[in-house]
């Protein structure tokens, strides 16, 4: 799995983060070998550890099933229940 195909899966299930290069990649900047997951979005909104722990487990969801449509849909639906109660830009 290159830090493009995680970047690419994780977008349709809503979830937006960039692949990334880690140190010694061995693989093209175009690539990559990793992510990159930025939280100042998340905590302007006013989340914190629990809905980060929530979303940790949503990326791996999505991950271990990238190949199935349905898994990435299911994920989709949870994270917009998940951010329904978080204003994108405050009150």
């Amino acid at each position: 799995l290159t830090g493009d195909e995680a970047q690419t899966v994780l977008d349709r299930a809503g979830i937006t983060l960039n692949k990334n290069t880690v140190p010694d990649d061995p693989r093209s900047p175009f690539v990559t070998s990793g992510i990159r997951i930025g939280t100042p979005s998340t905590t302007t909104q006013g989340m914190a550890e629990p809905e980060m722990e929530l979303i940790a487990e949503l990326i791996v969801r999505t991950l271990k099933g990238r190949d199935n449509d349905s898994v990435v849909d299911a994920v989709r639906a949870d994270v917009a229940e998940l951010c329904s109660p978080f204003a994108p830009y405050g009150d």
